[in-house]
């Protein structure tokens, strides 16, 4: 595991994750700090814990909305014919059955990020 340390709304958060997985822990972190500035810029949420429960809350509603979308996609897929394989191409990996279960994970990934600065829910 590889520690970085990186800054969400202002505050340093020292956070490991597996060796080579690192951009992406940085795409992460900075989609997590930009939806916490937005809610923090608009004025009316002041409270850190607040505006990450809210950050969470609107990332997880993004993530249901992509599925849905993905599941409308693909029984549109089934009624017609597949497209030819293109060489190269990966299949896209399946989706977890239930949003609840994203949004589980995704408050302890940022229970685990705020650490000492308490627990979300």
């Amino acid at each position: 595991m590889k520690q970085i340390e990186v800054q969400i709304l202002q505050q340093s958060y020292l956070l490991t994750c597996p060796e080579g997985h690192e951009s992406r822990l940085l795409d992460a972190v900075e989609r997590v700090d930009t939806a916490m500035t937005r809610i923090r810029d608009a004025g009316k949420v002041r409270a850190r814990e607040r505006i990450a429960v809210l950050a969470a809350l609107n990332l997880a509603f993004e993530i249901a909305d992509r599925e849905a979308a993905d599941l409308a996609a693909g029984a549109a897929a089934k009624s017609s014919p597949p497209p030819a394989a293109q060489p190269g191409a990966q299949a896209a990996l399946p989706l977890p059955e239930r949003d609840e279960d994203h949004l589980k994970a995704l408050v302890q990934r940022l229970d685990e990020a705020l650490g000492e600065d308490g627990r979300l829910l």
